[in-house]
Parts: structure tokens; C-alpha cells; sequence
């Protein structure tokens, strides 16, 4: 999580009623933007979700996708070009 209140694009695996999932989550709006374009994901579905900082305790802005489906095999797929 720090990685993502830095300005990097953490990717949080978890499943949502068994079927895996993905938050990306980054304090880098603009970051985040360029990754859900990537995976041609609409900006509207970008998430405003404030978190709070391990090493302060202070809330910071932050944003995240929901990228699940054929969202996330694309996701998977430039993982693995990179």
C-alpha cells in the first residue's frame, strides 16, 4: 500500500463471490488514468477512495478500478509483456 501512496500502481489480488479480481490502486490519479486506459477502461469507473497512510495515520487521496473479466486478462496479459 505504501508503494501506492507513493505514486505507484499497486495491484491487490483478491476474488468477489469466487471470481478473481483486482483492485489497482495509486495516489497518482493521472498515473492510474493511464493504466485503465491502457486497458481501455472508462474514466467515470475510476474510484475515489482516500487511504490512510501506515506510516502517518493521515488520509490521503487515492483512487482505484475494479478490473475484473476481460479487464483483467488484459491486465494479466501486459503483466507478462513487461
Amino acid at each position: 500500500m505504501c508503494f501506492a501512496l507513493d505514486g505507484g500502481v499497486w495491484l491487490h489480488r483478491h476474488r468477489f463471490y469466487g471470481e478473481p479480481m483486482v483492485h489497482l490502486v495509486s495516489a497518482d490519479r493521472d498515473r492510474l488514468l493511464a493504466v485503465g486506459e491502457v486497458l481501455g477502461m472508462k474514466p467515470r469507473w475510476l474510484q475515489d477512495k482516500p487511504l490512510k497512510d501506515p506510516r502517518t495515520g493521515v488520509r490521503v487521496a487515492a483512487w482505484h478500478w475494479d478490473v475484473w473479466g476481460a479487464f483483467l486478462q488484459r491486465l494479466e496479459d501486459e503483466v507478462r509483456r513487461c
